[in-house]
């Protein structure tokens, strides 16, 4: 229901509020990426839910958003810092849940947050809540959540860089290729020379060994 809700990108308010949701959310984890395409929604609860994972990096695409509810839930890892983008988030709250690391910075819309927005995160920590990160340990997961979103995103920024970079590359080594040989009258007849001279080989090796091996059949 989760993945149908993201394809309804003009939605504008979307109340999930104690429906009973259980298990774990697709996507490793975290919450489908799907709901952040829905670019015109005001209101999103998903409250009161048995909810677990991480909160997805494409939620701070939500730019029309005011009110965004995830509390009584089961989530957990880092809250994305990204979220402090969101200009228009008047109500926030991702309290009753298993986060922790740092708040995000208090700044824009995010310095209206008090302590209850979240609170009831054992391993939460930072402004507006009382206790300091050095007061609190963190947990092994968080840590291992946290590099592997990390991870995951530089695996993705690098690859789609790497496959950029390869066909550039090629494009540039042919063209350059046709171009010295177009210029260059010498390099051309160079080059056909080469090329004939590998066909004639190989023909040669093909012939020469399709004999050898009839005349070792008729033996």
């Amino acid at each position: 229901m989760l993945h149908r809700a993201g394809l309804m990108t003009s939605l504008n308010v979307s109340s999930m509020w104690q429906c009973g949701l259980q298990g774990r959310l697709p996507d490793k984890g975290a919450i489908p990426p799907e709901l952040g395409n829905l670019s015109n929604i005001h209101a999103l609860n998903l409250s009161y839910n048995n909810l677990t994972g991480l909160i997805q990096i494409k939620f701070s695409k939500l730019k029309q958003i005011e009110s965004l509810d995830l509390s009584n839930n089961n989530l957990n890892g880092v809250i994305p810092l990204q979220l402090i983008e969101l200009n228009s988030l008047e109500v926030f709250s991702v309290a009753h849940n298993n986060f922790s690391g740092r708040t995000p910075e208090r700044k824009a819309q995010s310095e209206t947050f008090d302590k209850s927005n979240y609170e009831e995160n054992p391993f939460l920590c930072g402004s507006p809540l009382e206790n300091t990160c050095n007061d609190i340990p963190e947990p092994p997961y968080a840590a291992m959540l946290t590099d592997k979103v990390g991870e995951e995103g530089d695996s993705f920024l690098d690859m789609g860089v790497f496959y950029i970079s390869f066909v550039v590359s090629y494009a540039v080594v042919v063209l350059a290729i046709g171009v010295i040989l177009w210029i260059n009258l010498y390099w051309r007849w160079a080059w056909f020379y080469f090329i004939e001279v590998c066909m004639t080989n190989c023909c040669c090796f093909v012939v020469i060994n399709l004999c050898k091996l009839l005349n070792f059949t008729i033996k």
